[in-house]
């Protein structure tokens, strides 16, 4: 059977949808005071990089931002085809930062799980807050996002892909069935 995609968000629907999770995330936070955003290889680091971008033209204040890669912390390793670890950046501490934990899709909740243990091994955060850009179901952990771009109800032989340019800049969101 062919595989087959539909367009769930262009550059303009993931501009709008960063752009009111940037909103958000100064609302819920009364600004950038203590505030980082901390990246999940590789779609959500460039995600945050975006969000803080927003976030500077916003509130004209530059907002930290790390990546971290969860290889190692993974629930999965043996069931998953090896991948290189990566560097984990975080060019500041987390000690008593809100910490906004920035991925593309959520779906089970094990790499949210992996990641804020990788987090809580490089320090400890006042706390941890979700921003996902899709949000796509069918969780096996309670993990639930504060800032969601968008919610996509799929099947479990769905799969959702967001498509970056050479710049690292989000692109598109398709939905792709088997």
């Amino acid at each position: 059977m062919a595989e087959s995609n539909t367009l769930i968000l262009d550059k303009a629907g993931i501009r709008r949808a960063l752009t009111r999770i940037s909103h958000e995330i100064l609302e819920r936070n009364k600004g950038t005071t203590d505030l980082a955003l901390v990246g999940i290889r590789t779609g959500g680091d460039f995600l945050a990089r975006q969000l803080a971008a927003m976030i500077d033209r916003i509130e004209e204040s530059q907002v930290p931002v790390g990546v971290i890669d969860i290889t190692l912390y993974r629930d999965d390793l043996s069931h998953r085809e090896v991948r290189p670890v990566e560097k984990t950046t975080l060019p500041f501490s987390l000690d008593d930062r809100q910490v906004v934990l920035v991925d593309d899709v959520l779906f089970t909740g094990r790499t949210i799980r992996a990641a804020m243990d990788a987090l809580m091994d490089l320090g400890r955060p006042r706390n941890i807050q979700l921003a996902v850009l899709i949000d796509r179901g069918h969780r096996e952990l309670p993990i639930r996002p504060d800032y969601i771009g968008r919610n996509v109800p799929t099947s479990k032989d769905e799969g959702i892909v967001v498509e970056f340019n050479e710049d690292n800049a989000p692109v598109s969101v398709l939905l792709k069935k088997n």
